[in-house]
């Protein structure tokens, strides 16, 4: 739940004048207000709507506040509800423990006063719009949670196939060449037998360092970000046929913490995997920019574009690549946006500066 996303607030009271004072005095905060006159219609209003918080008299005919209370709580999804009494007549302190033993928050006499309902309202109000957002998150999280333990499980599955085909392979044609070398007579033989076992052995090494250099790249750490982007471009592009660009704004653009620079490498090579998968495009490009205080990262593409919900980040539409790129925005105290460029989708995060860090401090590390 958004904080601009209006809550229900349920009203009750056999008297549609003490309804309708209610009304005036709530329509200030700008929620939805909703109004029964029995506590049959009250337990109606609620089965049908999602209601932050219950506002209840005590004194009604057939079943009185309290009763209605009672019935309330009875109900799962109404056990943790805001209930807020109001009473002229029961107001003694036996009436409000009896109110606050029937679950209620908050015990109300009359005469009220409209800027203490409306600052009582608001509290529960705002409670429940976080506690709304916060059982979002939780969902997120583990929608996340488990979309990455099967993102690691096909990771484990692919590096066993590569190690199994492709460096499994070379060693064991390695071993074969190695194990034939003293069954030949002629130094010839031999010698070609070498050269091919040198061959295979260097193929080997190449694999080796290839997925390692994917997994992460030696000169993030090293030399830094860009040269890193600038290699992983330049393979990107001999993989996957898309002609890839980096701009990058000043020329001397600086260098920044280790744990930043390996986020916005991480951001990158994400959302160009999404690119090479997902949008259809020939053409991409990559900006990193320092300015007004800032640091940008703009990927973007010529690709067939994103969907609605992915483009406004709806929850329960983002996969595990722009969660996780969201995620590690978030780290750093940035943003992520998604939209579509039409044609092809601009990924851009925005992380403040105080992650910059002097050159000096790379230098002497």
């Amino acid at each position: 739940m958004s904080a601009t996303e209006k809550v229900n607030i349920l009203m009750v009271d056999d008297h549609p004048d003490k309804l309708l004072t209610y009304e005036v005095i709530l329509s200030e905060l700008g929620e939805n207000l909703i109004k029964a006159t029995s506590g049959r219609e009250a337990l109606e209003q609620l089965l049908k709507n999602d209601v932050a918080v219950v506002l209840l008299d005590v004194n009604m005919p057939i079943q009185d506040g309290f009763e209605l209370a009672h019935t309330i709580r009875q109900h799962p999804r109404f056990e943790k509800t805001a209930i807020i009494f109001i009473s002229a007549v029961r107001v003694t302190d036996l009436d409000r423990l009896t109110g606050f033993e029937q679950g209620a928050v908050d015990y109300i006499s009359v005469p009220i006063v409209p800027r203490l309902l409306r600052a009582r309202v608001r509290v529960f109000v705002e409670l429940y719009r976080k506690t709304r957002e916060l059982e979002r998150v939780n969902g997120e999280l583990r929608t996340v949670s488990s979309r990455l333990i099967r993102m690691q499980d096909e990771e484990h599955r692919r590096i066993a196939r590569e190690l199994h085909d492709g460096l499994g392979q070379e060693l064991a044609a390695l071993t074969m060449t190695l194990a034939q070398i003293p069954e030949y007579k002629s130094v010839e033989k031999k010698d070609q037998a070498v050269n091919e076992a040198s061959e295979i052995a260097a193929r080997a090494i190449q694999q080796v360092r290839s997925m390692s250099h994917l997994l992460h790249p030696p000169l993030l750490d090293e030399v830094g970000l860009l040269p890193a982007v600038r290699w992983y471009l330049d393979g990107l592009t001999k993989r996957s046929g898309i002609a890839t660009s980096l701009e990058v704004k000043p020329a001397d653009f600086p260098r920044l913490t280790g744990d930043l620079e390996t986020a916005i490498f991480r951001v990158i090579q994400e959302a160009l995997t999404n690119v090479f998968r997902h949008s259809g495009a020939r053409k991409s490009w990559v900006t990193l920019c320092q300015q007004h205080g800032n640091v940008m990262v703009r990927v973007s593409d010529d690709g067939k574009g994103v969907g609605p919900e992915i483009a406004g980040m709806r929850p329960g539409s983002l996969g595990i690549g722009l969660a996780g790129m969201r995620q590690r925005a978030k780290e750093f105290g940035g943003t992520l946006r998604l939209t579509n460029a039409n044609p092809g989708t601009l990924l851009e995060i925005v992380i403040p500066a105080r992650c910059l860090v002097p050159q000096d401090e790379h230098a002497t590390a």
